[in-house]
């Protein structure tokens, strides 16, 4: 008797003790012993029948494995072939946080209304002429002239006095520069009794060189600024300090210009000086730098003023001499008013 023949059965049952018991039938109690009795004999028999089923279902999956294994054992499966990772390739990237208060923006137009360089411009007069300035500098810091030249990345931009337009020329150099792709700029407002660089950009932060210099819990990145030129990076003169001179010359500013030169050997780093002749500050900083470029304003500055800087920078070994604000250029009569530069080897 199969299973679902036996549940039939088991059904009938069910109706003829249902129909027993509601005619109060005196053989109730015999049909309920009979039927448990029986009930008894489906559960063992459902049982042996699963146990049966189980046990076929564990030999055909045996035999199964052992035809896999036979088949393995003759025809081994072939290693899948190992393909090798190729490693990522790391582009140099500046991730800008812009919404740091170490981020601002330089206003290009106002900069260019003054006539300085922008990442806009080309091949103004401006341009061509920075061009020009920036080549022997950049070939010193990384071409094959850099050999032998010690810390060849630093420049100082200086003046013999006030006014010949030497952060002018700090600032146009730091833009021509950093506007190219594989440069990068660190512009440093070193003239910290009269700063003009953050002025001049229109920048506002509230630590710079002089507070790094003075307190030791203020790191370098807590005063490196970056700008909207992802070349360009920032560093303000700070507070006015009556010592400047001496933190300037200090030990700490000392291994701060080799830092800078040796843990960035790829960046060109620009100080804004105070002019020579007109505070010890400029002397200070010359002696940190590998290259040094002398404005010098056409038609006003001296000829023994010049010489006297030119004295004072004895210890560079390259010292570039810029003639601005001419009214004709000594190179190129090309442009309009046009400049000049020399070269004044000192060993």
């Amino acid at each position: 008797m199969s299973i679902i023949e036996k549940a039939l059965s088991k059904a009938g049952s069910d109706s003829l003790i249902s129909q027993a018991l509601e005619a109060n039938s005196p053989e109730a109690e015999e049909i309920v012993e009979v039927d448990e009795e029986q009930d008894k004999l489906i559960a063992k028999i459902n049982k042996a029948e699963r146990e049966s089923n189980l046990f076929k279902s564990f030999e055909e999956n045996e035999a199964s494995d052992d035809d896999d294994d036979d088949d393995n054992y003759f025809n081994p499966p072939k290693e899948k072939a190992k393909v090798k990772a190729k490693a990522p390739v790391k582009k140099r990237t500046q991730s800008i946080d812009t919404t740091s208060n170490q981020y601002v923006e330089i206003d290009w137009t106002r900069l260019e209304e003054m006539g300085f360089v922008s990442p806009g411009d080309i091949n103004t007069q401006a341009i061509e002429e920075y061009r020009n300035l920036k080549r022997p500098l950049v070939e010193n810091a990384f071409g094959l002239n850099s050999v032998g030249i010690p810390r060849g990345n630093l420049i100082l931009v200086t003046s013999s006095v006030p006014e010949e337009g030497k952060t002018f020329t700090a600032i146009n150099l730091a833009l021509s520069i950093a506007n190219e792709r594989d440069k990068q700029v660190l512009l440093i407002d070193a003239d910290v009794a009269r700063p003009s660089v953050s002025k001049t950009l229109g920048i506002e932060y509230p630590i710079g060189l002089i507070d790094y210099l003075e307190n030791d819990d203020i790191a370098y990145a807590d005063i490196e600024v970056k700008t909207n030129m992802p070349g360009l990076t920032l560093i303000t003169a700070g507070k006015l300090h009556k010592h400047s001179t001496e933190l300037l010359s200090s030990n700490k500013m000392a291994a701060f210009a080799e830092e800078l030169s040796n843990r960035y050997p790829d960046r060109i780093v620009i100080f804004d000086s105070p002019p020579l002749l007109a505070a010890t500050q400029g002397d200070v900083l010359a002696k940190l730098v590998g290259q040094i470029v002398l404005v010098i304003e056409a038609e006003r500055t001296l000829q023994s003023m010049v010489k006297a800087s030119v004295d004072k920078l004895a210890a560079c070994e390259v010292v570039l001499a810029v003639l601005n604000k001419t009214k004709m250029g000594l190179v190129d009569s090309y442009y309009g008013y046009g400049y000049g530069y020399g070269r004044y080897g000192h060993k």
